[in-house]
């Protein structure tokens, strides 16, 4: 693992991690979890994450909240994990709790009808090699895995139709590792971030591990809170605190933090 600012101290922080009364331990899924796949329902978690992080949440010691742009129903089978965690999906506009209750924010009635819409662009985008994504709150139109010229007129029909339409006022564009979103606006990785830490002392040891651009809500919301870590191949700029490679520095950044929260194997 490589810190990103001077001041950043992996050490100090897993030192911390040992005495904190509180501990919260926040993730991403697509591409930090689990490797980035073409069909979206056959990215299983790395090898070795799905045993740490049971035992992470077995030990009782770390509130573990899975944050991701999935929907929740579609991310439960994927984990496979012996417990359900907290998961917040659609980018925080639905929780789903470990005790089963699920909760969804009412949203805004006129960026709801350009959804529909929107996912009326469907058949042209698949025509093209695309796929279709609708979501609570968004739209993910993926093209992972085409050739560049194909990847680009999908973007350009989604665009053009955006424009037209004028959906500008009312869905926020977002680009993803992989496709474009159209979301619903006033939700993000980095207000649940927020959402989470409020709910919780303010000497919780708290980290957010996540990849791509819409992750960086989440690196801001947590500065001077907790750390932040980027999990990619290849590095990207970000104002994460940390740069780890997945998956064999994935598994030890949980394991590591597994033993300093007193964990036992």
């Amino acid at each position: 693992m490589r810190a990103l600012h001077e001041q950043s101290s992996l050490a100090d922080f897993f030192r911390q991690l040992r005495t904190a009364p509180r501990r919260a331990l926040m993730l991403d899924y697509d591409g930090t979890l689990a490797p980035f796949q073409v069909q979206t329902d056959a990215a299983v978690p790395y090898a070795g994450v799905r045993e740490i992080i049971d035992a992470i949440m077995e030990s009782g010691r770390t509130r573990v909240v899975i944050i991701t742009g999935r929907w929740t129903r579609d991310l439960n089978p994927l984990l496979g994990l012996k417990n359900t965690p907290e998961i917040w999906g659609s980018h925080g506009w639905e929780q789903l709790k470990p005790n089963g209750e699920y909760v969804i924010a009412r949203m805004d009635e006129n960026a709801l009808r350009h959804l529909v819409e929107a996912d009326t662009w469907t058949a042209e985008i698949e025509a093209q090699g695309g796929r279709c994504e609708m979501k609570p709150g968004g739209l993910a139109i993926h093209w992972r895995g085409l050739e560049p010229g194909k990847a680009a007129e999908i973007r350009n029909i989604v665009f053009q139709n955006w424009r037209i339409q004028e959906m500008h006022d009312n869905l926020v564009w977002h680009d993803f590792d992989g496709g474009i979103e159209l979301r619903v606006p006033g939700r993000h990785k980095g207000y649940v971030v927020e959402s989470i830490l409020s709910e919780m002392d303010r000497d919780t040891a708290a980290a957010y591990l996540g990849d791509d651009a819409t992750d960086e809500d989440a690196f801001k919301a947590i500065r001077g809170k907790g750390i932040s870590v980027l999990v990619r191949p290849h590095f990207r700029p970000t104002c994460a605190d940390f740069w780890l490679q997945p998956p064999r520095e994935l598994l030890e950044f949980l394991r590591q933090w597994h033993d300093a929260s007193g964990g036992t194997r």
